[in-house]
């Protein structure tokens, strides 16, 4: 799906010049294939999560972001869903979808005041928002959301970024903030 780029900030559009290798690579893995998975490993601080860039820049689709399972299993339900996206089968918030993962999951919309704190390679990529993101929301083995009574242990695989940090639970999500 061509788009207008003439308002883009990002650095393939802006053809910004020297870049940080990381910023490169995201360059050239989204010129080539259309979008990227960032994966950021679980630690000692908490979960992991991942994350594209470039479904915005290319396809103007919502770019895609989901915490707390495995880094390898988010990374292929993201490109099956940003796959899906790109042919054709739409994206929107608080969308339900079955035909993804082996339990159904919920696309949130992404506050952006949670931008900094989880998707930095996003923004040395678009340099400015806005840029959307949706968040991928699986539900416990009772099939119970995090915003659901009884969901509330998910809290602390994945966080609620639809809404504003300070209305989030304190946990590990907002340790940092």
């Amino acid at each position: 799906m061509p788009t207008d780029h003439s308002a883009c900030h990002c650095v393939l559009c802006q053809d910004v010049g020297a870049l940080d290798s990381r910023t490169q690579a995201t360059v050239d893995i989204v010129a080539r294939s259309g979008w990227q998975v960032t994966m950021v490993p679980a630690d000692d601080q908490g979960p992991g999560w991942a994350f594209t860039i470039g479904l915005w820049h290319r396809h103007r689709i919502p770019e895609l972001a989901m915490f707390g399972l495995d880094t390898h299993l988010m990374q292929t339900i993201l490109n099956d869903l940003a796959q899906r996206a790109v042919e054709g089968q739409p994206l929107e918030a608080h969308q339900e979808r079955h035909d993804i993962a082996s339990v159904p999951i919920v696309l949130k919309p992404v506050d952006y005041r949670w931008y900094r704190a989880f998707f930095g390679t996003a923004i040395g990529f678009y340099r400015k928002p806005p840029f959307p993101f949706l968040q991928l929301v699986w539900p416990d083995r009772d099939g119970t959301f995090p915003w659901q009574d009884g969901g509330e242990d998910l809290v602390n695989r994945q966080p609620q970024l639809s809404v504003h940090p300070v209305e989030h639970p304190a946990g590990v999500w907002t340790q940092d903030l």
